[in-house]
């Protein structure tokens, strides 16, 4: 089988090339908007399958991934930062708490499709302004749900407590992937 990462993400070729699989990273342009009724539990699944679906049809022997990632606080999703600040404001609103991470992916041969999310629980310790313009300044997370990197500095330095997997958080529920990708 051909797996096409339909992803740019550094991460997510990273994870999927430790889990032992070759890959070719293919492009799709697709407008990630979320529907105003979707909860926030679909969202990140919603738009996983709205990049598959946008995809030209699979060869024979091609599995699609795509995957998506939201950071939810106080029933608000959060994406990736417009600019600055925006970034700021999103990393003010989560010192301190705990916040959600889904991860939706979309697997897809010629003639079968999965979509699977899973979530993970993560605990920030306070961030002041200083650390959050150092943080910003030195990582530019603007590619970022959330505004920030689990692997990163902010990661190492705040989070204070997580529930579930590290590489959903990171952009990738590995376990999923791997699971479905061997059922393939």
């Amino acid at each position: 089988m051909k797996i096409l990462l339909a992803s740019q993400s550094p991460r997510r070729k990273e994870l999927l090339s430790s889990l032992g699989f070759d890959f070719e990273v293919v492009k799709i342009d697709c407008e990630e908007i979320l529907p105003d009724d979707i909860s926030i539990e679909n969202a990140a699944a919603y738009l996983s399958k709205l990049k598959a679906d946008t995809f030209r049809p699979l060869l024979e022997g091609e599995v699609l991934l795509t995957a998506d990632t939201v950071v939810a606080i106080d029933n608000q999703i959060l994406g990736k930062p417009k600019d600055t600040s925006d970034a700021r404001n999103m990393l003010n609103m989560l010192s301190g708490k705990t916040h959600q991470v889904f991860t939706g992916i979309t697997i897809q041969t010629s003639d079968r499709v999965f979509t699977e999310t899973d979530v993970a629980d993560v605990e920030l310790d306070e961030i002041s302004a200083d650390e959050i313009d150092y943080y910003i300044d030195h990582y530019k997370p603007f590619d970022k749900a959330g505004s920030y990197g689990i692997q990163e500095w902010l990661g190492m330095a705040k989070i204070t407590k997580l529930s579930g997997s590290f590489y959903t958080i990171m952009g990738l529920p590995t376990h999923l992937v791997y699971r479905i990708l061997k059922e393939i």
